[in-house]
């Protein structure tokens, strides 16, 4: 049985309030993050591609600055996404997002590997699917990627803003947010994460797919110095080549476990 079925037999729900009303552990990454910045400095240098960063839900560029400034240091071309704060889910906002996708590739004449966080990160999905050719890796961090909203707790405002998504209708390839895009794809996720639930976060695993389990909260997933090793290390592959993600040495005090249960 693969992550997703075996989760898909757990009954959908937001994550445990605990882990909801402590979510001000962010500050604490934050801190770290600064407090490592300079060793992070240090990680494999990339080779010059360019990586497209896309916020979370009601979130902005501003979030994605650390992120992207450390992906900067370290080789890459790193890009925000410049649609302001990503609230609104239609079919205009996705066209915006293929057209910036389709420009960053005829400008550098190079795929471009696609981060996004939580929300962020659904989009990634679907432009890897709708364009393939252009998208070299996807990495999402604490997204809901399943196919039941009932695992984050901030559906009922997004539904709010948005109404009843009909994923189909706004251009989107098969409606099935669960399905794999046809590209390396790896999340990131936490089990304390206490906005998305972890389970909502775990893809099937699969010869391009992987979910990687990092210590920490939801909002603190840009900041925290785990997630940019593992952020780092994906990135740094070949184009055209992947393999999972390893966990051997030092590693293993940093991320968890493979299996998800």
């Amino acid at each position: 049985m693969t992550a997703t079925s075996t989760q898909a037999s757990q009954k959908a729900r937001p994550p445990h309030l605990f882990w909801a009303l402590t979510e001000g552990r962010a500050v604490f990454e934050l801190g770290s993050f600064m407090a490592m910045r300079g060793a992070l400095s240090h990680l494999p240098k990339g080779d010059g591609h360019p990586v497209l960063v896309l916020p979370g839900f009601m979130a902005g560029d501003t979030s994605t600055r650390p992120l992207r400034n450390l992906l900067k240091d370290l080789g890459y071309d790193a890009r925000a996404w410049g649609l302001g704060r990503n609230v609104r889910v239609n079919r205009a906002r996705l066209q915006e997002m293929v057209d910036l996708l389709d420009s960053i590739h005829d400008e550098t004449g190079r795929k471009v590997s696609i981060i996004g966080w939580s929300l962020g990160g659904v989009f990634a999905r679907e432009l890897a699917k709708i364009a393939p050719e252009k998208v070299r890796l996807v990495i999402s961090l604490g997204s809901p990627i399943s196919d039941d909203l009932n695992h984050t707790y901030v559906h009922h405002i997004f539904e709010a803003i948005n109404g009843q998504v009909d994923e189909r209708k706004i251009g989107l390839p098969d409606g099935n947010r669960a399905a794999l895009p046809p590209v390396p794809c790896t999340s990131i996720l936490s089990k304390s994460d206490g906005v998305v639930a972890w389970r909502g976060s775990v893809q099937d695993e699969g010869p391009l797919s992987e979910n990687i389990v990092v210590h920490g909260s939801h909002c603190g997933m840009g900041v925290n110095p785990a997630v940019m090793i593992a952020v780092a290390d994906r990135l740094t592959q070949p184009e055209g080549t992947w393999h999972p993600f390893r966990r051997e040495g030092w590693r293993r005090f940093l991320f968890g476990g493979a299996q998800l249960h």
